[in-house]
Formats: C-alpha cells, structure tokens, sequence
C-alpha cells in the first residue's frame, strides 16, 4: 500500500514537472487556457501537502522535501514560460510597423489564426506574409461571411502599402478538405483516374477548376494540394494518425501522378487560386508520421531522381510553390530535415533543378521539428532559404519564433541577400491571384528557369 502511495506520488510529481517544463507545447493547445493556471496550483498544493505531512510524521522529512521542491519547481517553470510567451507576444505587436526589420522578417511567416482581431493587427503592421485557413475558421460560417472577414484583412494590408497576404488553406479533396463545408465536397483526386486515359488531363483540369472556384470564392489564393507524393506499395506507418499517404495519393506511377497534378494545378490557376505540390522529397517510402516522429528517407538520391522526383518536375511549371516537408534526406543533410536544409532547398532545389518558385515549410508545429524547437527550426528554415515559414495549428508559437529570427539576423546568421530574394517570390506570388494566374504562373517559371 505504501509503496503504492509513494510510486503514485512520485509519478505525479515527474508527470508535472515534464509538462511545466513546455506547458505551451502544442499538444496541449486544447487546454492552454488552464494548463498554467492548473499547474501553478498543483505545484503550490503539492509543496504544501509535503509539508504538512511531514510535519504530522506521514512522511519523512528528505521525501517531504524533495516533494516540495518538485511543486515549487513545478509551478515556477510554468509561470517562467507563461511569462515568456507573453512577453515575446506583446513585444512583436508593441514593436509594430517601427521596427523595419521586424517587418522584413514577418514577410517570411505564414501563421494560423483563432483571433481574427489579432491577426488584423500583425496583418496592418506587415509582422506576417500570409494566413492559414483551418476548419475552426469556416466551421458553421457561410462562404460569404468567410469572405468579408478576409477581404478586411486584404483591405488593411492596401491601406498601408502592404503586399496582399497570401491565403492559404489545405483542400485536396477526399479525406483532406479543410473548406468543407462550407464548400461542398469533392472526391479525392485520384478519382480523375477513372475514365480514358485520353481524357485524364481534362478530367483534372476540371476538378482544379471547380475547386478553385469554391476557394476563390473565401478569398483563398494558394491551396497546399496537390498531394504528388507516391502511393506506397507497404502499409505506411505503423503509427499514422494524419499523414495516410496512401489514401491521399494521387496514384504510385510518377508520370500519371504529374499528368494529373499539372492539369489539376492550371485547372486551379485558371480560378484565380495556385498550387502547392506537397510534400517534398516525398512521404511515400517513409515510414514515420512527421506529424509526430522524426523521420528520414534512406532511398538513395539517384532513385528518388528517376522515380519519385519525377512527378514534382513534371508538374512544377504549373504550380507557385513546392511543400518541404520534415524529413530527413541522409544523403544530403544527415543532420537536418529537408524543410531546414541548405543542401536540399538551395543546393538541390534552386541550383540542381533551377526552380524559382515559392518553397514552404510544412507546419513547424510538428513533432519532426517542434522537439527541435519552434525559434531553431524558424532560423534554421530561413537560413536553408526557406521563403515561406508555416505556423498554422498553434499560431502563438509566431511570435518567439520570429524574435529569433530578428535576433538570428542581429547576428548575422542570415543572409540578406537570400531574404530579399525570397521577398521578391512571395510578393509575386501575393499578386498572382487573378483569372489569369496560370499564365502568369507559366510565364513566371519560364523566365525564372532561362539561362
């Protein structure tokens, strides 16, 4: 019984202290409203217990004392973070439209949003590039209501000089539809394969045009879809609650997968919205949720160069953007994921393959990174030349990530030059949202890859 009691003692007490030592972790965004409050209590709760009970000879004074330390310990780490957290949020929106640099830098974030009046202020004051659309943001709201809240946020952004925000949201259709309701569902876009093969591009062009028309419509101007990662031949991960490549594939031949995804993509472009080819250097031979796990893909390069690559080459020239995705290419870079990676995004991406269009990060919330920390993998994203830096699930990681870019840049662990061209990308890319964006994609591509 007593060792019952000391094991549920002392298990509760490491219990607290791993949780206040990151009580802002995204895991537990669903309760951050309480986690620090609950966990400041439990810590003083619990130093006291300690405290009476030795007193009362229930417990010998060194355990009572150690258990006191851990509750005091608990709830300063926990008041320590909290503080921090909103030190770093009320220093990025004091610092506002008079710190240039600040600005330069924000460019660079794309952010979710659950405050609509907050992301209004970083919107006005260029502290951002572009927002996330998530399903909290259009659950039980109508298309038009959607719209006006963004059209606001595009309004303040002409108000003050500003680039439009690139707006983006993940609607592949199948499983992954963000944006339905209120847009009414499609079918994966696999689903385009059933037909002649002669009629294949036709089929996708006009999915991509149907969907592009019903995100238009919200204001969205850059999907993250299509999906041109290969459908594996194994099972996938043992462990995979989001990624599930295999059912949001679009086939497991690169060439029909770039057929469709290159149509689909102008079928986007022809509504005014551009495509993200996702998610770079391919999840199909990975066998890890990145949502979660590190992961690495051990398929030599020479390989993935006639096989996997094939479909984000072939469908490139009709999207704005390639996703990074967080995993590891050992061959490259055995030290860094892809998404933070010079050797990939400039050694590979930029130089090897000579592609000229916005490179993003997949969410930085993820697991594959966040255990990296948020501030590392912001830097490090920007110094890989990364253009676009994703924070959508748990947008307040934002601020401290950017307050160490700023402070990355102080530095001079970033390179101005590489920043200005990734400025130039984006703030084409903010203007690309009109009828005639494919062309505009098609030309952008072409004159970026001439000699």
């Amino acid at each position: 019984m007593r060792a019952g009691a000391r094991l549920l003692r002392w298990g509760s007490a490491a219990l607290a202290l791993l949780l206040a030592h990151d009580p802002h972790t995204p895991y537990l965004l669903a309760v951050r409203g309480v986690i620090v409050p609950a966990l400041v209590v439990a810590g003083v709760l619990g130093a006291a217990w300690a405290g009476r009970a030795a007193c009362r000879r229930r417990l010998a004074w060194r355990e009572a004392a150690a258990l006191a330390a851990a509750g005091i310990t608990v709830a300063t780490l926990a008041l320590a973070d909290a503080h921090r957290f909103a030190a770093a949020r009320l220093e990025v929106l004091a610092a506002g439209a008079s710190d240039p640099q600040l600005r330069r830098l924000g460019a660079h974030f794309m952010i979710g949003y659950r405050d609509a009046d907050e992301v209004a202020a970083l919107a006005e004051r260029g502290l951002i590039g572009g927002i996330y659309l998530g399903r909290h943001n259009v659950r039980g709201r109508s298309v038009e209501a959607v719209r006006a809240e963004i059209d606001r946020l595009q309004a303040l952004r002409a108000r003050n000089a500003l680039p439009p925000l690139i707006v983006a949201a993940d609607q592949e259709g199948g499983s992954v539809a963000h944006m339905s309701p209120p847009l009414a569902p499609q079918p994966a876009l696999a689903s385009v394969l059933a037909g002649d093969d002669a009629g294949l591009e036709m089929r996708a062009r006009d999915y991509g045009r149907l969907q592009g028309a019903g995100l238009a419509a919200l204001g969205v101007t850059l999907n993250f879809g299509p999906v041109v990662d290969l459908r594996p031949a194994h099972g996938g991960p043992l462990f995979d609650t989001h990624t599930r490549i295999g059912e949001r594939a679009i086939d497991g031949d690169p060439a029909r997968v770039a057929r469709v995804a290159r149509a689909y993509a102008e079928g986007l472009a022809d509504a005014g919205v551009q495509a993200t080819l996702k998610h770079f250097p391919g999840l199909g031979g990975v066998m890890r949720d990145t949502h979660h796990f590190a992961a690495r893909l051990d398929t030599p390069g020479a390989a993935l160069a006639a096989h996997d690559w094939q479909a984000f080459r072939g469908a490139a020239p009709a999207s704005a953007a390639i996703m990074v995705g967080h995993v590891v290419l050992p061959e490259l870079d055995a030290d860094r994921p892809a998404s933070l990676s010079p050797a990939v995004v400039q050694g590979l991406l930029r130089r090897g393959w000579g592609y000229q269009g916005l490179l993003v990060t997949d969410d930085l919330n993820m697991g594959a990174v966040y255990r990296r920390g948020t501030c590392r993998a912001a830097v490090e994203a920007l110094e890989a030349g990364i253009d676009l830096v994703l924070i959508s699930y748990d947008p307040a990681q934002f601020y401290r990530a950017l307050l160490c870019a700023r402070r990355a840049f102080d530095e001079g662990r970033l390179q101005p030059a590489l920043l200005a061209a990734g400025r130039r990308r984006l703030a084409a890319a903010a203007h690309l949202s009109t009828a005639a964006g494919g062309q505009a994609v098609r030309e952008m591509w072409t004159q970026a890859a001439s000699p």
